[in-house]
């Protein structure tokens, strides 16, 4: 018998965490994050971990796979995918619902489908000389991919046409791993908003995060020994943040050149969740401008359906 879990997906500044919180309050839940950067202590403003949410009226939501790891250790998604197996059948042996909460589309895919491909080992002697190419030459090689390759992976990140690679790579000389799924009959639900919206809401989020320590938190990481070229390979805000504190650019140019390549992250974003429904996902679509309350009632509707 299969049991059910709520997968709550969306663009960046969409407010996921908010909804993943409040569900989880109102239905007995625990939330696991599908975040690629969220596992990392000492990296919450960059990542938008907002912890805070998760207390709700003096009482803690449990959340998993967030701060797990210190900064600068290694992650990739074969890991992810044992952690998640792990938290899922820890809050299945509770009788609690699992609520599966994030961004980043490859490891949301993985969680769902269970893809073989993430059990592919690390190249690291590959990524090495990876880390050697510019992000236009990455993205050069992971376009060149077999498109049965280049549509099950997300290029969204430096990081991410990497793996992509990897895997090709690897299955060049070597069969697709096979692996034993969790029987979790997943309801998936994604929060639209318009694209101007969702654009003022990067905006303002940004402006604040800047404001309040973000430029901080990354100095504060090289200061503790995380390396440049680490805190790059995290992308978006942490790669123009060493940049700006390496003197290569200056404030106003970090602000509009990172607000201007977080846009074009959510954009790819939508375009990966898209490819998902092609493939055969059903996603339920939610007004992203309705009130929390009301969402929280249209996804036990359709949960009880």
């Amino acid at each position: 018998m299969s049991s059910k879990g709520i997968v709550i997906l969306g663009p960046t500044a969409s407010g996921k965490t908010h909804l993943a919180v409040e569900l989880a309050r109102s239905i007995d839940g625990e939330i696991i994050s599908a975040d690629s950067r969220q596992v990392y202590r000492g990296m919450d403003i960059g990542t938008g971990k907002d912890l805070s949410e998760y207390t709700v009226d003096g009482h803690l939501i449990p959340y998993h796979l967030i701060d797990i790891l210190d900064a600068g250790e290694t992650f990739n998604i074969n890991e992810f995918y044992k952690e998640y197996e792990r938290a899922a059948l820890e809050i299945e042996a509770r009788g609690r619902r699992i609520i599966l909460c994030g961004g980043s589309g490859l490891y949301l895919q993985t969680a769902v489908e269970g893809n073989a491909l993430a059990a592919i080992p690390v190249d690291q002697g590959m990524r090495d000389e990876m880390h050697k190419l510019s992000d236009g030459e990455i993205l050069d090689l992971f376009q060149a991919l077999p498109l049965s390759i280049q549509k099950n992976h997300d290029s969204s990140t430096r990081k991410r046409s990497i793996r992509a690679i990897e895997i090709a790579k690897w299955l060049e000389s070597n069969p697709l791993p096979s692996r034993n799924n969790l029987e979790i009959e997943y309801r998936l639900f994604g929060i639209d908003i318009d694209r101007e919206l969702r654009r003022a809401r990067i905006t303002e989020r940004l402006e604040h995060r800047l404001a309040h320590g973000m430029i901080e938190e990354v100095r504060n990481l090289m200061e503790h020994g995380v390396t440049a070229e680490q805190l790059r390979w995290y992308g978006l805000e942490y790669k123009w943040i060493v940049d700006h504190l390496e003197g290569k650019i200056n404030l106003p140019e970090l602000q509009s050149g990172l607000e201007s390549a977080i846009h074009q992250f959510a954009k790819r974003q939508m375009t990966f969740f898209r490819s998902l429904e092609k493939k055969g996902w059903n996603i339920h679509w939610l007004d992203g401008t309705k009130s929390t309350e009301a969402l929280i009632q249209e996804i036990c509707s359709i949960d009880r359906a």
